[in-house]
């Protein structure tokens, strides 16, 4: 929350903007951009923080939000702090378009369509934004865009903005290679490490981590959720933060189904609720959000953040993730973005999934 005197306080700093704006003063306010093309948002040579940024596309590509990957560098640094496809890094998974509301990231009518960022980003001397179409085969229509930033001085100590991008369709760790939730074919194994675990964020450098957007795509009906969140901070051997369990990290409890708009947390979207996945349990495709501005996770030197997949490693998830960080300048690149084809979201089971399931169940059973 700003103070009252952060909004009434006369500065000197000065309002710019880079928009799509049409540059004859026709009415045609978007660029466009072909197969494989990029285009600059944002190119400037000075000292500022970014304030805000809206975006709206038209693309046929059925996964542009996927495909289109954002790219943010600061003062003109060898990697970019943000490299992450840009549905996900605004709130919307999958490629799809639903409504997301936050304080710091929106998906806003028409549907979702509308991706609005308020995270401040700073920058001492640069700051480029881009977005690359890295689909071979679709152009990008219409790509509307403001990105505006205020050229003032930086104060010292003041973090960079940093985004972070992985994806992992998961397996069970255990010994049986079986999916062992609730007990339902043994005892739960022990998992005394981060061993396996799904890893959501790990870098380098002096800062604090700012909050979180976790995709996961359940594709059966039990509860995806007894996976542990484990922190460790500068090295250390052990979590000086362990959780007690997915929906606890995300301030929920008792395995939600529901959907739940807070400014710390929430479930932005949850199955049987847009018409797109069916309501079997738990089946289909969550997204959760945490936002740590009033409890940020601080670091000095380096921090890991990964979380289990069900107890013990247990469950096969699609899982989808972007942490957000300010921090020093990372000294070694993102990992590599996955390729396209793995970035196309996992199928829904459906109905007829579900009967065959159980036609096989009942023979097993004889």
């Amino acid at each position: 929350m700003q103070s009252w005197q952060s909004l009434t306080q006369i500065t000197n700093g000065k309002s710019r903007r880079s928009s799509s704006y049409d540059r004859t003063g026709g009415n045609l306010d978007f660029v466009s951009f072909g197969p494989v093309e990029s285009h600059t948002l944002l190119d400037v040579q000075t000292s500022g923080v970014i304030q805000h940024i809206w975006i709206t596309i038209d693309s046929k590509d059925p996964n542009y939000r996927r495909n289109l990957v954002l790219r943010m560098t600061w003062d003109n640094h060898e990697y970019p702090s943000v490299e992450c496809p840009i549905g996900d890094f605004f709130g919307n998974g999958w490629g799809h378009t639903y409504n997301f509301s936050s304080p710091f990231l929106a998906c806003a009518p028409q549907n979702g369509r509308a991706l609005v960022c308020y995270f401040p980003m700073p920058f001492n001397s640069a700051a480029r934004i881009e977005i690359i179409n890295q689909s071979p085969d679709f152009p990008v229509e219409r790509f509307y865009y403001y990105v505006d930033y205020e050229e003032t001085l930086i104060p010292q100590n003041t973090g960079y903005f940093h985004a972070f991008f992985n994806q992992e369709l998961t397996e069970p760790e255990n010994t049986e290679r079986d999916e062992n939730e609730w007990f339902l074919l043994r005892p739960y194994g022990n998992h005394p490490s981060d061993k396996d675990n799904y890893l959501i964020l790990e870098t380098q450098g002096q800062g604090h981590l700012i909050g979180l957007n976790y995709y996961v795509n359940n594709p059966g009906p039990m509860w995806y959720g007894e996976g542990d969140d484990m922190i460790l901070i500068d090295g250390e051997p052990w979590p000086g933060l362990h959780g007690t369990g997915t929906e606890d990290y995300f301030n929920t409890s008792w395995s939600p189904d529901q959907k739940f708009d807070h400014p710390c947390f929430g479930l932005a979207r949850v199955p049987g609720t847009d018409n797109q996945d069916p309501k079997f349990g738990w089946m289909g495709r969550t997204h959760l959000y945490r936002f740590h501005h009033l409890d940020p996770i601080r670091f000095k030197k380096s921090l890991k953040f990964s979380i289990e997949h069900g107890h013990d490693n247990c469950l096969s998830l699609e899982l989808a993730t972007v942490a957000y960080t300010y921090q020093t300048l990372i000294t070694t690149p993102h990992s590599p973005l996955p390729d396209l084809i793995s970035r196309v979201p996992q199928p829904l089971p459906t109905e007829s999934d579900i009967h065959l399931w159980r036609t096989a169940w009942l023979k097993n059973q004889g």
